[in-house]
């Protein structure tokens, strides 16, 4: 029994513009979409990481691949121009706290004159439908309260990144009220996950591939704040809310067209310390952890997010408990560290939660 809240005949052949394809994320996306059948034109810069889920899953084979910036508009529009996407999904993003800190003005240009741009161009291209642009949970201003961030609360953030995706946020609001609302104009709506978890990220400064680089050399973890609380969840779950959504905003247009918050649900709300736990217990010898004591940019205590109105009204809820997001996470770079068929791996984690029984998921969207 398949999925119900994924239609594969909707995507099978669907025409999918998608930035950011060479990241971690949009990676996991770009093997989702070849799961389905559609047909995908990538944009982002060079993989960072030749170990990555990119290079590792031979993505590129998968969709027309093209190197490019999203702060270089006029490639960018040519791009989107020739591709006449039905979908575009807006990936592409500087997605990392400790690095806006110290390329502020990269992370700004990327990440709010990026998403200028894309929705620029989607403009001047009639076959588009659907646009979803895709944020974090981190776009809140973060007051540290205990009830879960839900869609209409204030966006903003002290840090580089956060600000910069409230900004993003508020930049995709603009482009919906000013250009985008008519009913035949593309539905645009903006998505916000919490912290993803998932083989193939070797991103610096995030929690799990610090672990495996850790954990792979017999070197202990070093913590930066072991007691902050973050949303965890395995990259497909976003991933399917994504499509979901698009899906959505395609077949029923402007009803769809605002902020979703795609979250875990509460068990797998909890502190880092206990998340390098599992981790280790995941892992086996070797694996150790200790605090750092060293000083560290701001970061907030606790983060959730109230993921009450996709479940109600697109459907969706988390597919994978976080137990099962650290399993799958902990045998994708444990196979790939022995040289194992990466590719093959990542298919069949994708097809698993494809295949879950459909009375797992709620289908009707309201």
């Amino acid at each position: 029994m398949e999925n119900m809240v994924i239609d594969r005949d909707f995507w099978n052949g669907r025409r999918v513009f998608l930035t950011g394809h060479t990241g971690f994320k949009g990676a996991w996306a770009a093997l989702v979409l070849r799961s389905l059948g559609a047909k995908v034109s990538g944009y982002a810069l060079a993989p960072e990481h030749d170990n990555g889920i990119f290079v590792a899953a031979g993505v590129a084979q998968d969709l027309s691949h093209e190197i490019g910036d999203v702060r270089d508009f006029l490639s960018l529009s040519d791009s989107i121009a020739t591709a006449r996407p039905e979908i575009v999904l807006h990936m592409a993003a500087q997605a990392l706290v400790r690095r806006s800190y110290a390329q502020p003005v990269e992370t700004f240009a990327t990440n709010v004159m990026g998403t200028v741009h894309v929705l620029e161009a989607v403009r001047q291209v009639d076959s588009i439908r659907a646009v979803v642009v895709v944020t974090s949970d981190k776009c809140y201003e973060n007051t540290g309260q205990r009830p879960g961030y839900v869609e209409t609360d204030r966006v903003g953030g002290a840090d580089p990144y956060s600000n910069s995706k409230g900004c993003a946020e508020l930049v995709t609001e603009s482009y919906r009220r000013s250009f985008l609302s008519a009913k035949a104009a593309p539905a645009i709506a903006s998505a916000r996950a919490g912290n993803v978890i998932g083989g193939g990220d070797w991103a610096q400064d995030r929690l799990v591939p610090d672990a495996v680089r850790a954990f792979g050399a017999g070197k202990p973890l070093r913590l930066r704040n072991p007691h902050a609380v973050r949303p965890w969840q395995h990259v497909l779950d976003p991933v399917l809310g994504y499509l979901r959504l698009a899906q959505l905003l395609f077949t029923r247009g402007q009803d769809f067209a605002e902020g979703w918050n795609f979250g875990p649900s509460a068990a797998s709300e909890v502190s880092v310390g206990t998340v390098v736990d599992r981790l280790k217990r995941l892992w086996g010898d070797g694996a150790r952890w200790e605090q750092d004591g060293g000083e560290h940019p701001h970061e907030a205590a606790y983060l959730r997010l109230d993921c009450a109105k996709a479940r109600g009204r697109l459907g969706w809820q988390p597919a994978l408990a976080l137990d099962d997001g650290l399993s799958l996470s902990v045998e994708w770079y444990k196979q790939s560290s022995r040289s194992a068929d990466m590719r093959a791996i990542s298919l069949a984690q994708i097809d698993g939660v494809l295949t879950r029984p459909a009375e797992m998921m709620q289908a009707r969207a309201r």
